[in-house]
């Protein structure tokens, strides 16, 4: 096997949770294009000894075949098109069942996808689902969402025309008798960011607002005070991002100040993306 392979296979061995995101995306073309993905049986074969516990029955036929001769039936597949929505809802009727964090999957009522409009200029993504969240199947419906609605409203736009989502699917669990909401932690958000890069890639937004350290952590990888963080550009895979407080934050903190300090981060992506600006909207305090 040439040595660039091997430090391939050597990097997966280190990346469990690539390796799966690849085989997910592999088999997400294989359903979308009607032609099936093809890897080098040696390829395979290396794989399955390296990692036979993890990816043993995701490398089997029906997922990766060997390359076919018949290279001119491959290139005249018909291209797919499955629309933004359609994608959307493959992604969520896998995050449905997910039991790869298992504490998680025991303790929800049920996962948490997203909401909004696929074709959204606006992503807002937040850290994970609360006790109202987890109820309802949806984002920020408890009163950090009814804050957060308040103020995408303010901006001009209803609701449904933006997306919301969070970094994860499923509500933090909390010790029996507790109250409140725990954040996730790094492992839970790097298990569960895969299905959130997916909706980022499918919605294709022009800005990508972040609501609080722990939606910026789960993002960018970044820990840093919010003092620090909010109010200033930063890019995700190309995608200019805002950060900004989590509604919640504002709801313990009821200073006119920090409510203005999130006002003028909505302002700012409003002049990104090149809508006009009232002034009542400058003049606007939440």
């Amino acid at each position: 096997m040439p040595i660039r392979a091997k430090l391939h296979i050597m990097r997966l061995m280190q990346f469990p949770q690539a390796l799966e995101t690849v085989l997910q995306t592999l088999e997400r073309m294989r359903d979308e294009t009607g032609c099936r993905p093809c890897a080098s049986r040696t390829v395979l074969d290396a794989l399955k000894q390296i990692a036979p516990a993890q990816t043993s029955e995701n490398l089997r036929a029906p997922t990766i075949d060997p390359p076919s001769r018949d290279y001119g039936a491959a290139s005249s597949a018909p291209s797919s098109k499955t629309n933004k929505a359609d994608k959307l809802a493959a992604v969520e009727e896998r995050v449905r069942p997910c039991t790869k964090c298992p504490n998680l999957a025991s303790s929800r009522t049920q996962t948490v996808f997203g909401v909004g409009n696929p074709d959204a200029d606006i992503m807002f993504v937040g850290e994970a689902p609360g006790a109202d969240e987890d109820a309802q199947g949806e984002p920020f419906v408890g009163r950090a969402g009814q804050l957060l609605t308040k103020i995408i409203k303010a901006m001009g736009f209803p609701r449904e025309e933006v997306y919301i989502a969070n970094v994860l699917k499923c509500r933090p669990d909390v010790p029996a008798g507790s109250f409140g909401n725990r954040p996730p932690t790094p492992r839970e958000m790097q298990t569960c960011r895969p299905y959130l890069m997916e909706q980022i890639d499918i919605i294709k937004p022009k800005v990508i607002v972040a609501l609080g350290a722990v939606a910026v952590e789960g993002l960018l990888g970044t820990r840093a005070p919010m003092r620090e963080l909010r109010g200033r550009w930063d890019s995700f895979n190309g995608t200019p991002l805002m950060i900004t407080y989590h509604p919640a934050y504002l709801l313990r903190n009821q200073s006119p100040s920090e409510k203005r300090k999130v006002w003028e981060d909505m302002m700012l992506v409003l002049e990104r993306l090149e809508k006009p600006i009232s002034e009542k909207q400058r003049n606007y305090f939440l």
